[in-house]
């Protein structure tokens, strides 16, 4: 649950929703934010169904093998242990830069080469190890949200930081819709960014004491703490910051003093207010670089059981880690990370930026693949009564989230695609591209063909109360 919650609350909710007011107004960022959440409530139902039925590590790539085709799988599964290495380089280079907030003298990337060893160590030592961590890094940040909430509540009230500012930012200027419809469009991109991470817990089902209960129970109560936390914090900026106030631009993790979230505070009369933010930010970014060291990891060993990797990536050693897997992951994360500090970063942006739709192809397969698994399970003659979780909103549940996923997808960068921006284009869809290459050429390869339904392998795993694992 707390894999769940933590791995959609980063950097995106504490600095980047101050841009989103900004650019929508604050009934438009809301709206966004609702519309996107209910779209990964959808994606996490479609993804509990079939964590809890069968909970393996492998999750995205395992589902999109068995359900789709073993091309569409090996696509999934490179495409998901890119996306989160390239993503641990891109949190130790944030991770850097956030310490010199307060050691400025010492380099970047002194810090990165510290973090990505402890990374890297908590991940090594145990499951375990790293699911207490993570639920702490988590906890912190949840704590915080908690705090900002009760202030700006307080302060809405007017019992904190002088009168109370009533609807006066709801109203002025193009609020509470700055922008219109294109505006909250463009809001949708942000929001989905921000909402990435709550799939990881289709992975960590793998390595769960009790998934058939654990994962229904983080489904369905995981959703309604996230928006809380989303749509409350967004209306609480809304109510006491006006989307005029050029501070809610300043949206780079660095820019610790223009967080809304130090804004808010510091109008509470919080003295240490950056500081404060500036431990919270540093905790969601080294929570990140830990999920997606996991989450990779277990990728790519599930891979090479399948034969999709190559063979050394599916040891494990005695306390059950892949450690060979790990260590390639943390080794890419270590050359993303190098890339950004030779030469002007250039190709560290290109790499940031083909691991930028990786997150929403994967919500992309995870729709199909419920689809698919679903009308084959039914087809076959199972009764849905025997899946410990099932998706309450099949079929409009993924074909709903999925055409939001396609209208994220082509929406990341419409206006360099009306301006004519050609270099822009492809910096922000070069994923999209690569993706279907390797898939379409993994088909070409092996001679793939769609699985019938009929033939859909919809077996699953019963996990006992002493850990025992069995088909089901």
């Amino acid at each position: 649950m707390m894999i769940a919650i933590g791995g959609a609350i980063g950097t995106g909710l504490f600095v980047a929703s101050g841009g989103t007011i900004a650019q929508a107004g604050p009934g438009g960022a809301l709206v966004a934010y609702v519309v996107i959440g209910a779209m990964v409530l959808l994606l996490m139902q479609s993804l509990g169904e079939m964590a809890s039925h069968l909970p393996v590590s492998g999750a995205f790539q395992t589902y999109a093998t068995r359900f789709v085709s073993p091309s569409f799988g090996f696509a999934m599964g490179w495409n998901y242990w890119f996306n989160w290495a390239i993503t641990v380089a891109a949190e130790l280079v944030a991770a850097g830069l956030i310490m010199s907030f307060w050691l400025p003298d010492v380099p970047g990337w002194v810090w990165a080469g510290v973090f990505l060893v402890l990374l890297t160590g908590l991940n090594a030592l145990s499951a375990k190890a790293f699911g207490e961590s993570e639920a702490l890094l988590a906890f912190i940040k949840v704590a915080a949200v908690v705090v900002f909430l009760v202030t700006g509540v307080l302060m809405i009230l007017g019992i904190l930081g002088g009168s109370a500012p009533g609807l006066s930012n709801w109203t002025t200027g193009g609020a509470p819709f700055n922008g219109g419809f294109v505006s909250i469009i463009a809001v949708f991109m942000i929001a989905g960014f921000s909402f990435q991470g709550t799939e990881m817990v289709g992975v960590a089902a793998g390595e769960s004491r009790n998934p058939q209960k654990d994962v229904p129970k983080a489904i369905r109560t995981v959703f309604w703490r996230i928006m809380l936390f989303y749509v409350g914090a967004i209306t609480v900026i809304g109510f006491l910051i006006p989307y005029t106030d050029p501070n809610l631009l300043r949206n780079d993790a660095t820019d610790i003093a223009f967080s809304p979230f130090t804004l808010v505070f510091e109008r509470a009369g919080i003295a240490f207010a950056a500081s404060l933010m500036n431990a919270v930010i540093l905790t969601a970014i080294l929570s990140a670089g830990n999920s997606g060291l996991y989450a990779s990891a277990r990728m790519l060993f599930s891979m090479a059981t399948e034969g999709k990797a190559p063979k050394i990536f599916a040891r494990v050693n005695r306390r059950g880690i892949p450690l060979p897997a790990l260590l390639a992951t943390a080794s890419v994360g270590l050359f993303g990370f190098l890339t950004a500090v030779v030469g002007q970063g250039a190709a560290y942006t290109w790499l940031v930026n083909i691991s930028g739709l990786s997150g929403f192809i994967v919500w992309v397969g995870i729709a199909v693949c419920h689809f698919r698994f679903r009308r084959a399970y039914v087809r076959q003659g199972y009764d849905l009564k025997d899946l410990p979780y099932r998706a309450p909103l099949f079929p409009i549940g993924p074909l709903l989230a999925f055409s939001l996923c396609i209208v994220v997808i082509l929406g990341q960068n419409y206006q360099a695609v009306f301006d004519g921006k050609l270099l822009q284009v492809l910096s922000a869809y070069i994923g999209l591209p690569i993706f279907l290459g390797v898939w379409l050429i993994h088909k070409a390869v092996t001679k793939d063909r769609t699985i019938p339904l009929d033939e859909v392998d919809v077996s699953g795993i019963r996990v006992g109360e002493d850990g025992s694992r069995r088909p089901s």
